[in-house]
């Protein structure tokens, strides 16, 4: 046998359907040599046999026939799940780690998509926000005045104007100093 058939897929499966076959006929072997050996032990008497001795002779030599069938029958499905193991794990391995990069690749990329969204979008909300005068309800006090009730002999002239003020804006960054160029 070639060894280096064994790593293939086509080499694995002869080998393992081989063995799952041999392990079979072995096992229907062992079941019938064990129906054939109780039934002949428990028509045997041996000298000095009280009642039930032939019975339970016979099913203590069967017992380990039948052991032996169910030794081979698990022998051929492990054959068989020796093939489907190194299918999964060895031949199908590749496709399943790209397969998993790439899902993990358009996750990634829909949750970046998702924080500009919403980083975009909070600083349209505070622009916005900004920009808007708000309506005071009625019988609250006003926390700011609004610029147009400013008067020139107003005690409040001595305090600059918040920026923006002057003119309305299109970004935040409006609403920002500037770093000092130079």
């Amino acid at each position: 046998m070639d060894i280096n058939a064994l790593f293939t897929d086509e080499g694995l499966r002869n080998f393992t359907a081989t063995v799952r076959d041999q392990h079979v006929r072995d096992a229907q072997q062992y079941g019938q040599i064990a129906d054939i050996v109780r039934r002949r032990l428990e028509q045997t008497p041996i000298e000095g046999d009280r009642w039930l001795s032939k019975r339970l002779r016979a099913w203590k030599v069967a017992r380990q026939l039948k052991a032996m069938q169910k030794a081979s029958t698990e022998a051929a499905a492990k054959a068989e799940a020796l093939y489907a193991t190194y299918v999964n794990e060895v031949l199908e391995l590749p496709q399943r780690r790209a397969t998993a990069e790439a899902k993990r690749l358009e996750r990634k990329q829909g949750r970046q998509a998702a924080v500009g969204a919403a980083v975009a979008g909070s600083l349209n909300r505070t622009v916005t926000a900004l920009n808007t005068p708000q309506e005071q309800p009625g019988g609250t006090v006003p926390q700011a005045r609004p610029a147009e009730f400013v008067t020139p002999e107003s005690p409040f002239e001595q305090w600059p104007m918040a920026a923006g003020g002057e003119r309305p804006t299109s970004t935040i960054n409006d609403y920002f100093a500037k770093g000092e160029q130079g």
